[in-house]
């Protein structure tokens, strides 16, 4: 018997001190790239463009979701070593601003989803289904509302994989919300002028 406790004893001071060893892995945070910021939000009147974006309660964290499609399609995932630094509606928003491309309009952006989306083990693409109302940049008439649905294929399906699709598919919304909002200045001007 004093062997075994002795045995006993002398394995947990050498898995004691092993894990002692072990450094614990810390999460990586993840934003969506360096944002150069633009000058342009010196407009008439020194104001940051009126953006806010709104989401479901679920995507106000700043973990980083997955959907496996090939099993169950309820279950959503999370990795558990790689997060945003900032919810993905924080994310978003600050990459609308920092992209100084809407200044005569006010927008009102709602995320709908936002996540990565396996097909297979090896296969992924990285999801954003979104809303966009924008109004006039005084607010008070509405110039329009617009459904966007992005998808763009992960190039590793994993963590790395989907913090790059969603840098790449974020700078894509940008760049078709502010196509969309070209389009609809160029009517605004023209009721503006045959009214």
């Amino acid at each position: 018997m004093k062997y075994i406790v002795k045995a006993v004893a002398g394995l947990f001071m050498i898995l004691l001190t092993t894990a002692c060893s072990v450094p614990l892995k810390q999460p990586v945070l993840h934003d969506f790239g360096l944002l150069t910021p633009i000058s342009t939000y010196q407009g008439k009147q020194n104001i940051a463009p009126a953006i806010t974006v709104d989401a479901p309660t679920w995507l106000w964290d700043n973990r980083i979701r997955y959907r496996l499609l090939y099993a169950p399609k309820t279950r959503i995932g999370f990795y558990a070593l790689d997060l945003w630094i900032a919810s993905p509606p924080e994310l978003f928003e600050q990459q609308l601003l920092a992209s100084g491309k809407f200044q005569n309009f006010s927008i009102k952006l709602s995320m709908h989803t936002f996540e990565q989306q396996f097909l297979a083990p090896h296969s992924a693409k990285v999801v954003l289904r979104f809303s966009v109302q924008a109004y006039s940049e005084n607010k008070k008439r509405k110039l329009g509302f617009q459904e966007f649905s992005l998808e763009h294929d992960t190039i590793t399906a994993d963590a790395a994989g989907a913090v790059t699709g969603f840098t790449e598919l974020t700078q894509q919304a940008v760049d078709k919300i502010q196509k969309w909002l070209s389009g609809l200045s160029d009517k605004s001007l023209t009721a503006d002028k045959d009214g």
